[in-house]
């Protein structure tokens, strides 16, 4: 009987462990070094977008569409060309590990929400409050304590797929480009897609791809979370029922099955009124639990690195999946004159 190993060599593929030591190295990096303190690329990314919406807004689906193209192009095309470019192994995982560095940030999710724990027991609401903002887009200005929590959780939960399991899981399908790729769609979605009068047209596609980007990522949250949820005294039969009965109803197609899986992991009650920019919305309650409090921010903090250790470990194996001996002819012939 041809063994898995054999079926694999006899279809050109062979693992690609630079691309695997990659992502797990940038992971690393984020964890020790944080976000890059000058020059974030996604920060340089955010004003040529912001800078590109001001030379071609417009009311209308079309320019949105446009805007959209122009900024994948612009995400992914820089690393799509460095990763065709890098024939050595060690230039490979060099470009896997710096992409992964600069589109992970767990460290910078995990050191918000411990700030804004300090201040809640220190019974700081104003410090929590003015420290909210860099973890959420939520109104502030008059939210309690228990609603501040209630925010940190939910933000956690969203932000461990959007911020660290779904870049990660893009990178392992499609290397550096699919992490650089992936996190100008979810860049974008920040800057025009809202439900607004002015981006509710302009916005549209910026807003679509992103929820198409997340949707298998948002669900493989959740599945890690119920795998993972023992470090928080959770069990992952729970977590996994809690994630999917009310996750799907949440307005976002994908938010909810992550802040669903944590609630259930922690064992908590999350969802209710909030307000973004003035405006009010009220989302469904999720989960059974009781009402969130500001220990269990240390405990959502301690779930979202162990879906952070899972997820890398995940991704590197894709990637180490992924590779092929046509796909490394292509890098080879980047570099061939020809004859």
């Amino acid at each position: 009987m041809i063994s898995w190993r054999e079926l694999r060599l006899s279809r050109g593929v062979r693992p690609d462990w630079p691309a695997a030591c990659g992502l797990a190295g940038g992971v690393i990096a984020d964890a020790i070094a944080g976000d890059p303190a000058r020059c974030h690329p996604v920060a340089l990314f955010g004003q040529a977008m912001t800078a590109l919406e001001r030379r071609v807004y417009a009311d209308q689906l079309a320019p949105g569409v446009g805007y959209a193209a122009a900024g994948v192009l612009l995400g992914a095309g820089p690393l799509l060309l460095a990763a065709q470019l890098s024939t050595s192994p060690a230039a490979r995982a060099a470009v896997t590990a710096a992409a992964t560095w600069t589109a992970v940030a767990s460290r910078s999710l995990s050191a918000a929400a411990e700030q804004i724990r300090t201040a809640l027991l220190a019974g700081d609401l104003a410090n929590a409050r003015q420290l909210l903002p860099a973890l959420c887009g939520r109104d502030p200005e008059f939210l309690g304590g228990a609603e501040i929590t209630r925010a940190v959780v939910e933000s956690l939960a969203e932000n461990t797929s959007d911020a660290i399991v779904a870049p990660l899981i893009w990178g392992g399908l499609a290397g550096p480009a699919g992490l650089s790729g992936y996190r100008a769609v979810n860049t974008m979605d920040a800057i025009v897609g809202h439900h607004s009068p002015r981006y509710e047209r302009f916005g549209w596609a910026s807003a679509r791809l992103d929820d198409v980007a997340n949707w298998a990522p948002a669900r493989v949250t959740a599945l890690l979370a119920a795998v993972c949820s023992p470090v928080v005294s959770g069990r992952p039969s729970v977590t996994w029922q809690a994630a999917s009965r009310y996750g799907p109803r949440h307005p976002s197609p994908n938010a909810g099955w992550c802040e669903a899986a944590f609630a259930g992991a922690l064992g908590v009650r999350l969802g209710g009124t909030l307000s973004y920019a003035g405006r009010t919305e009220y989302r469904p309650v999720i989960g059974s639990g009781r009402a969130p409090q500001p220990a269990d921010i240390t405990r959502a903090i301690r779930l979202s690195r162990a879906v952070t250790a899972s997820s890398t470990a995940l991704a590197a194996a894709l990637a180490a999946a992924g590779s092929s001996d046509l796909s490394r002819e292509g890098r080879r012939n980047v570099t061939r004159r020809p004859r």
